[in-house]
């Protein structure tokens, strides 16, 4: 057998050679505009990338478990926590979600304790958890420092290894006063209160004191590089006060963790854990920490909430998946995935177990953890890598030259910043830039979900609030249950006349559109006439009348259903945006051109209005 490489006999070819093709395929298009994507983070992604294009990276030489970790902190496997995310506040029922959840795989309990008020009610919470084999986190709590103490003597009454102990808290105060626009107590009152939460846990190394909340900026809207840089400087503010007072820097910094978002954006999200992990190395360097172990951050991948949808909500559990393999892949040290019904209600066995099983099957059957840094080498994560590192940098630069992140948030600014970018993602989803699959393309019109909503508590904050993507579709297509229970779905009639594959594809179009709100849609084969079809949609009581067509027959058949549709009281719409005749057809009773470029959300609610207000 030839065991010469294969392609001995062929020349490499250039990077030149590879753009002169795809100049040619263009065929004059903007190169730019055409294949270059520009990201919300603030840097562009070009459509390929090759081996010349990693030799500015600098940490490319350094092994997984070397300085400065972007390929991971530990060198001989990939192995991370499988939180479950309890959100019931009985002490008893909280318990036995738990007991089940462990028994089914998850090595990490992340509690809600808004309810836990004293020691026993901790002790009822923690009852048959073995605290040195299963990890456990404390969230929500109303002040964390009796918790705390509690936890502690808990420990050590029941005689568990502090050393083995593994978890934390939800304890962040700079995340509080982005919250809530103050502080608990006031910014020096605080603060003391994380370097006693240090002391009080000082003889558990691996529960942590501090946990910086990126997950909340995220699921603000912030865009990933917010989230990075605005964390960075979190921990930056704690790290300062903690050596102004007097502890080195390597024996605080091994006691805070980082909660992360895991979002849908595959790559990416790999490429922001690695990252992060060389941007807390880059900053834990400038304090010379006497202990390398302070350069290596421990990070909570949590799956965001913000693309959550209440419709089509299995879509859901695909969204977690790629969420935990990325997390996975980008060197998690633990990983909590969203329940599939998380949007509207509180999670049940079912949909826990379905969270849970997720990551065991990345383990258990895809072997996740057994590979270091998998991503490594890939010359487009690579580059992903090093330009959201770089921005995030920049961001994180910028904040403490404005003199830091606690001044930013009491005047606004980080608050501001956060909204601007979720502002900018919504019309993204308004527009169907960014789709989330069932909500405001592809829905289920048939879907209903109003009976299955758990109406949830308004947020009353002053600061930043959390949010999702889908919110607005969704309170538009509620909204239509709601009317619906009462006089009906209203009726959306596709006029299909004319050019066949046109108005196959622009009766695909308005389904999707019309869809979103949960109209009914009234389909046909087509109609030989203007008049025909108008006589079936007075037949089936539309609301509305969208005729689908080509461009060209608009100017005949457009005017002609027109006239004779807004004669007959029906809300007329033309599917497409002619160039030409558009003036005629707004003459002769059209009333809106829906199409690609159309503000789906603020057209919808338009028509909402419209229908359900006569």
């Amino acid at each position: 057998m030839n065991k010469e490489k294969l392609f001995n006999e062929f020349a490499p070819v250039t990077t030149e050679q590879w753009e002169e093709v795809i100049q040619k395929d263009l065929k004059g298009a903007d190169y730019e505009k055409k294949l270059v994507w520009r990201t919300d983070e603030g840097f562009k992604v070009r459509p390929y990338y090759r081996a010349e294009d990693l030799e500015d990276v600098a940490y490319l030489n350094a092994l997984p478990g070397e300085f400065p970790y972007t390929r991971g902190t530990k060198a001989d496997n990939n192995a991370w926590e499988i939180v479950q995310t309890i959100t019931e506040k009985c002490p008893v029922k909280a318990n036995e979600a738990a007991l089940a959840s462990i028994a089914g795989g998850a090595t990490m309990i992340s509690f809600n304790v808004a309810e836990v008020k004293n020691a026993n009610d901790l002790a009822q919470l923690l009852k048959g958890i073995d605290l040195n084999k299963t990890g456990v986190r404390f969230l929500h709590a109303h002040t964390y420092l009796p918790l705390v103490k509690d936890f502690v003597n808990y420990v050590e009454s029941s005689g568990f290894d502090k050393e083995k102990v593994k978890g934390g808290t939800g304890f962040d105060v700079i995340a509080y006063l982005l919250r809530e626009a103050k502080f608990y107590t006031s910014q020096d009152a605080d603060m003391k209160e994380a370097l006693e939460m240090f002391r009080l846990t000082d003889e558990m190394p691996n529960f942590k004191a501090v946990n910086i909340q990126g997950i909340f900026m995220h699921n603000g809207g912030a865009t990933l590089v917010q989230e990075l840089g605005y964390a960075l400087a979190f921990a930056n503010e704690y790290l300062a006060y903690a050596t102004d007072n007097g502890l080195e820097v390597a024996k605080f910094a091994r006691k805070m963790e980082c909660s992360l978002s895991i979002s849908s954006n595959y790559f990416m999200e790999i490429a922001k854990l690695r990252a992060f992990r060389l941007l807390w190395a880059t900053m834990l360097e400038q304090y010379q920490p006497k202990c390398n172990c302070a350069y290596k951050v421990r990070i909570n991948s949590i799956a965001s909430t913000w693309n959550k949808t209440i419709y089509d909500p299995y879509v859901n559990m695909l969204r977690t998946t790629t969420e935990g393999m990325s997390a996975a892949i980008g060197g998690a040290d633990s990983i909590a995935l969203q329940p599939f019904d998380v949007a509207y209600k509180q999670e049940d066995d079912f949909s826990r177990r379905i969270s849970r099983n997720v990551q065991v099957i990345l383990k258990e059957e895809s072997y996740f953890d057994k590979v270091v840094d998998p991503a490594a080498g890939s010359y487009y994560i690579e580059n992903l890598t090093d330009s959201i590192a770089e921005c995030a940098w920049n961001l994180f630069q910028s904040v403490e030259a404005e003199g830091g992140i606690v001044k930013m948030i009491e005047n606004g600014s980080i608050k501001a910043a956060i909204e601007e970018s979720c502002n900018k993602r919504n019309m993204d989803i308004a527009t169907r830039r960014y789709v989330l699959l069932g909500t405001n393309q592809f829905p289920n019109t048939n879907e209903q979900m109003l009976d299955k909503v758990v109406s949830c508590a308004e947020q009353t904050n002053a600061g930043l609030r959390r949010y999702r993507g889908a919110a607005a579709f969704e309170a538009l297509r509620l909204e239509t249950e709601r009317f619906a229970a009462q006089n009906g779905r209203p009726k959306v009639f596709l006029l299909k006349i004319g050019n066949l594959a046109m108005r196959q594809a622009r009766a695909g179009f308005v389904t999707n559109f019309f869809g979103c709100a949960g109209y009914e849609i009234i389909d046909s084969a087509g109609f030989s006439t203007v008049a025909e079809g108008i006589e079936a949609a007075k037949a089936a009581k539309a609301n509305i009348v969208v005729i689908c067509s080509s461009d060209e027959e608009y100017a005949t058949y457009g005017v002609e259903a027109a006239k004779a549709a807004t004669a007959a009281g029906f809300t007329f719409i033309v599917a497409g945006n002619p160039a030409e005749g558009a003036e005629e057809l707004k003459a002769a009773g059209t009333a809106d051109f829906i199409h690609v470029r159309t503000n789906v959300l603020e057209c919808l609610q338009k028509y909402n209005q419209i229908l359900f207000n006569k």
